[in-house]
This record gives structure tokens, sequence and C-alpha cells, in this order.
């Protein structure tokens, strides 16, 4: 991985005043100490350093564990300490009063913090310890902006009497990063609803699944659905610091995402639509989404079902 996307990282300047927020909220000068896990180029770790933590650990697997080591001699700062590995592979770690992990993708799970804090939670964490994040949210809404299927249905559109209908099912069985304005999104992008929630204060399955439903009250045409998540950087009952990637909330260096449609959607006012979403994420295997539509009349009738699965838009 080069520079260049830590350097992005670095340049979103949202993320960086929530999580100080977090850590200046949650560390007790002299006393508190720190382990920054995922550490990257270890700003989180310094960040901690610097409000006054006792004692920062940081680990960080990749080559850019090399740069964290030059910036924090460069930096002095002389209680920290960097293990060039994965968390998961330390035998008997430190135990730590807060752990804070920004291992995020725009999918939040991606990068497999869910595994990764089960286990800080569990060998890293001392009794009635912090972590931040303290949970996530996601959120999904249909989108009515049709030039996101536009783009991915060019295959309709080569020509020279070609059918290429099979290419283009792998596309449309895929997601994509995307960014949208409110107008591509059912009312505005108000219609979001939670399809899944966690915290980390609890172990968590690897294996997420949800749906949600929206009644129309006018007609629509649904190209696909937009998924997103909020962070919650402080526990409750505290005040919320809460991190967004929504397209309603300030920009970060995340986007929403897209999950199309095989073909687009006309609801009509009174039928409802259901998306379920299902997830699985780990270390060996990577991640995998599947999501349905389902349209079902004002009886409750089901007037049509999709169902795609990334895995069916992979080559083989």
């Amino acid at each position: 991985m080069r520079i260049e996307y830590h350097r992005t990282l670095l340049a979103d300047r949202v993320r960086n005043a929530a999580f100080h927020a977090a850590l200046e909220r949650a560390i007790v000068k002299g006393q508190t100490t720190v382990a920054d896990i995922g550490a990257g180029t270890g700003f989180l770790g310094f960040l901690a350093a610097r409000l006054g933590a006792r004692r920062v650990d940081l680990y960080e697997a990749a080559g850019v564990a090399s740069v964290a080591r030059r910036l924090l001699r460069h930096n002095r700062l002389r209680n920290c300490r960097l293990f060039g590995m994965h968390s998961t592979e330390v035998m008997d770690p430190d135990r730590v009063d807060l752990v804070v992990c920004e291992a995020l993708g725009n999918y939040p799970f991606e990068e497999s913090i869910v595994e990764t804090l089960n286990d800080a939670r569990k060998r890293f964490l001392k009794p009635g310890g912090v972590i931040i994040p303290a949970g996530v949210r996601q959120l999904i809404c249909p989108v009515v902006g049709g030039r996101f299927l536009a783009e991915l249905t060019a295959w309709d559109r080569v020509g020279y009497g070609l059918d290429l209908g099979p290419a283009k099912a792998m596309t449309l069985n895929n997601i994509y990063v995307r960014t949208f304005a409110a107008a591509d999104l059912l009312a505005g992008a108000k219609a979001a609803q939670v399809w899944d929630e966690l915290t980390f204060q609890h172990h968590n399955k690897c294996t997420r699944s949800g749906e949600a439903a929206w009644t129309l009250d006018r007609p629509a045409t649904i190209y696909g659905l937009a998924l997103w998540w909020t962070a919650d950087l402080a526990p409750p009952p505290a005040d919320r610091i809460a991190l967004s990637t929504g397209p309603l909330d300030p920009r970060t260096h995340w986007e929403q995402l897209y999950l199309p449609v095989l073909e687009p959607l006309a609801v009509e006012a009174g039928h409802t639509l259901t998306a379920r979403v299902r997830s699985t994420t780990s270390y060996e295997r990577g991640t995998n989404v599947a999501w349905v539509l389902i349209v079902r009349d004002a009886a409750g009738r089901q007037l049509s079902q999709q169902s795609l699965d990334l895995e069916k838009g992979f080559l083989p």
C-alpha cells in the first residue's frame, strides 16, 4: 500500500476532529493507557500521547509501520511503543484502559474490525475499559436516481448484434463506491433506516443481517440501495460524538455504497418495498454481501423479488 492512501486519511479533517474529540474526552492525563490497533502511520496513537496518555501501544502489521516508527522518533513521543504485527498475533499483551481502532472502510466491516475488536476486548482491554468507536449503525435507503444503474448497464448499448446479458448480470451483482446527492435517494435521503447495529463492548458476530421496509405514499422507480454508516465514538450516556458517512453529513474520505438492482422496480403508492441485507467478513475470505429487494401490494401479496450476491460478480 502506497503512502498516498494514508495521506488521504490524514487529509480528512472531519475524521481527525471526531477521533481527537473522543480521545480527549476519554483520556485522563498521566493515567490512561492506550492501544492503537491498526495504527497505520500512528496518527491516533500520537494524538493519545499528545493528550496526556501515560503509555500508548501501537500495533501495525503492514509496511507503513516503518513510517510510523520514523514519525514517532521525529515527534519525540517517548511514551509510545510500536509493535510491527497484527494485534491478534500478540501473545499475552499488556492490558490497557482504552482501545482505539479505525479499521473502517466504505463498507464499515470490510477491514475486519469486528474480529479485531472481539479479540481486543477480550485480551487487551482492562475491565471497564473504553473502546473507540463504541459502536456502529448501518443505514440503508432506496435509490431513485437512475444515473447509477445507467452507468452499469452499458453492456446493453454495445451493439453489433451482440447480447452481453451474462456479463451485465455479473456487473449488477457488485457493490460500487459512489457519492449520492439527496435528490438521488427516496424522500431526499430522509427515508434512510438502520438495518444493523452493534456495540463493541460485547462480542459480535462477523455475519451481519437485517432488513428495512418502506410503504410509499407516491409512485417511485427504485434503481438500487444506498448504504452508509454512523460510528459512535463516545459510549453512552455521554454526549454523542459521532462520525457518519451519509450523504447529508459533512464530507469525509469515505463515500456511500451503491447496491444495484437487476431491473428497475416500479413501486406504486401504497405498495411496500422491503430490502434485506446480509454480510459476512473474515480475515481469510474477506467480505461478501448479498441483498434482496421485495415489492408487495397493499394486501401484502408479493409482486416481485430480486436477489443479488457479490459472489456472483467475481470472475471465475
